[in-house]
């Protein structure tokens, strides 16, 4: 049980991380209205709409090339030094922040808060599915995607009422505290084992609680031959477990960013706005992060007792149902019924229903199956690539959205979100396996 707290100890200090990267998400619903006003501008004059998307969107470019930066160096100089690369990235985005003078600079922040988003997810999802005991892995891995909202919630409550220098100066208190923390973190056990440090392997294992594991540990790696960069590469592909594992990944991912999530997060308060809706844009949005914070617990308290999957399904045909609700809404807005008058209430309770079901699973769930899918040796590699496909298809949907509301309309926009849970729910029904109570190494026999 000691060591247990060790893992939580280890744990909390890579989610202050997560902290950043949640705020860094949610950084610019709530900085966009301040850039369009004279007042509270940090800019000469205020931006244009077009210059409001890509401070949207711009995260998502840093946030495509991060991931593979950990890929690379997490095989050479290790999981630790990545996590300390990603922590400086964001000190010195909100460094940018604090001295903001010109549009370009906020293109600078938004590309460099998503290169250190980017080395620090992954990184910390390669580094906890390692390091965590089988027990409590899924538990461990999903509160990453739970702090990471907090961080978000954090934004949307503060940033409305400060100034845009003091956003700057918070974020940059927690990223120091983060990277003061992870030089306490001990190396990744498979980094050793890895590099045939078994002892220091072992001992970090111990040092985890995990003094059972040690034997399996290293002989997982005595049978693996000594791969070179280019072959872990090609072993994502060539070999049947690591493609099950990247499609899984992949496709999982991607349904993930359909259902218009990143949409909803990045313009959560100009969607009220625009459905003219009877509660003030800033405070439905604070609505929304609290409820999804609240909701991102459900995950981990059943994720390690009722399994992955079922808690996705449910998940996912709720998020069909709400978004398909929310689109109606919509319509019926678009074709003036008078009805509308009285259901103001609707956009933002429809919203509450996705956020609650969709972080109850669909948002936190696969992030923790990335951890426990692919190979040690293509681990950092196929979770780098899983995971910037899937932002690459939200990087898309982003920058299309409002192109889509107008000439699509609010509602077929969110009905084909809705369309795209109900393909995830049969993709997840037939092709999902379930990794729950699994060691890494049983659930790569049973991909394979």
């Amino acid at each position: 049980m000691e060591n247990l707290k060790y893992q939580i100890l280890i744990v909390s200090c890579l989610n202050i991380g997560q902290i950043i990267v949640g705020y860094s998400v949610g950084w610019s619903a709530p900085i966009i209205p301040k850039m369009k006003d004279v007042l509270d501008n940090p800019l000469p004059e205020p931006i244009t709409d077009f210059e409001a998307s890509w401070v949207g969107s711009l995260l998502y470019i840093g946030a495509l090339v991060g991931p593979y930066v950990t890929g690379v160096l997490a095989n050479l100089i290790g999981r630790k030094p990545c996590l300390i690369i990603g922590g400086f990235l964001n000190i010195i985005s909100y460094v940018l922040v604090v001295t903001t003078k010109n549009i370009a600079m906020v293109y600078a922040i938004r590309v460099m808060s998503g290169l250190g988003m980017g080395i620090t997810t992954v990184g910390n999802i390669v580094y906890i599915g390692e390091i965590a005991s089988t027990h409590i892995r899924g538990i461990l891995l999903t509160s990453t995607s739970i702090i990471g909202i907090s961080g978000t919630l954090l934004v949307y409550v503060v940033a409305p009422y400060v100034s845009y220098v003091t956003t700057g100066y918070i974020a940059l208190a927690i990223s120091t505290l983060h990277v003061f923390g992870l030089f306490f973190v001990p190396e990744s056990p498979i980094y050793h084992a890895m590099k045939e440090n078994e002892l220091t392997a072992a001992k970090t294992l111990c040092l985890l609680g995990r003094s059972e594991d040690v034997m399996k540990c290293l002989d997982a790696f005595k049978k693996q031959e000594e791969t070179t960069k280019v072959q872990d590469w090609m072993e994502i592909f060539t070999i049947k477990s690591n493609r099950m594992s990247l499609f899984i990944t992949f496709i999982l991912g991607a349904f993930q960013q359909l259902s218009g999530v990143a949409v909803v997060l990045f313009f959560a308060t100009t969607i009220f706005a625009q459905a003219g809706s009877s509660v003030e844009p800033h405070i439905a949005t604070i609505i929304v992060g609290v409820t999804r914070l609240l909701s991102s617990l459900i995950a981990p308290t059943f994720i390690d007792r009722s399994g992955r999957k079922i808690l996705l399904l449910i998940s996912m045909a709720a998020c069909a149902l709400s978004l398909s609700v929310l689109g109606v809404y919509f319509y019926l807005d678009r074709v003036n019924n008078t009805v509308v008058k009285t259901i103001g209430w609707l956009p933002l309770v429809a919203l509450i229903v996705y956020f609650f079901c969709y972080e109850a699973g669909f948002g936190t769930i696969p992030n923790a199956i990335v951890g426990e899918m692919f190979r040690t040796n293509v681990r950092s590699n196929g979770s780098a690539l899983a995971i910037t496909m899937t932002w690459l298809v939200g990087f898309v949907l982003t920058t299309s959205f409002t192109t889509m509301v107008d000439s699509l309309g609010g509602d077929v926009t969110f009905w084909l979100f809705g369309g795209s849970c109900v393909l995830a729910f049969l993709f997840t029904y037939f092709c999902l396996p379930e990794t729950k109570g699994k060691t890494l190494n049983e659930i790569q026999e049973m991909l394979s």
